[in-house]
């Protein structure tokens, strides 16, 4: 796994599970990092989605040196600059544009972008791109789906968000097409708010000994 500022040659190699943070209060980011990094899951992303976003991932950038911080909901090219500049080593999208793929290709950052149908993995696979989100998966018919793009679809690899659990997520990482997941249930709403870390950790190592079975 790489831990730590040199270049990551594959998103989907981090880890088996990448976690999908949403960090209110930028003074948890660091904590909340070294929790996740302890229970064996380096690779963390954080989602713009709340203002704190781009202070957390400069503040894990900084003081979390065996995290590997990523980008994710990263929806246009202010996006991408901003999250370069705070140090994001990895960009995750919900979709794609061809905008915010141009963007992407010119900051040097591996990206997954987001994909849900065979046409937008098709079209990304024309521009080089292999590595994929499909997202959201359960909703976009999950392990099924993945199953079924396989043969298709041969260059193809995912890493599935959305709607994934504890209890679904090694028959996820069973198809040969994936790489990993994304997910959320190593982060209960209760813990963080208590900023019972240790739960985190717990949790965190639970899901990081999935990619051993």
């Amino acid at each position: 796994m790489t831990t730590d500022s040199a270049p990551i040659p594959s998103v989907l190699g981090l880890a088996p599970v990448i976690p999908v943070v949403v960090i209110d209060d930028a003074a948890d980011a660091v904590p909340l990092a070294r929790a996740l990094v302890a229970g064996g899951l380096p690779a963390v992303e954080v989602t713009l989605r709340t203002p704190a976003a781009l202070d957390a991932i400069r503040a894990i950038a900084a003081e979390v040196p065996d995290a590997v911080v990523g980008a994710g909901t990263v929806l246009d090219s202010d996006a991408v600059t901003a999250s370069a500049a705070a140090g994001a080593r990895f960009l995750v999208s919900p979709g794609t544009t061809d905008q915010l793929l141009a963007a992407t290709v010119a900051s040097g950052l591996p990206y997954l972008p987001g994909v849900s149908t065979v046409s937008e993995a098709m079209g990304l696979l024309e521009r080089g791109v292999t590595e994929m989100k499909f997202f959201p998966a359960e909703a976009s018919g999950g392990i099924a789906y993945l199953k079924s793009l396989g043969s298709p679809l041969p260059r193809a690899r995912f890493c599935p968000t959305g709607g994934i659990t504890v209890e679904s997520a090694p028959r996820y990482l069973a198809l040969p097409n994936v790489g990993c997941v994304g997910g959320t249930w190593m982060l209960p709403k209760a813990a963080l708010a208590a900023k019972d870390w240790a739960t985190v950790e717990k949790l965190a190592g639970e899901a990081a000994a999935l990619g051993n079975r």
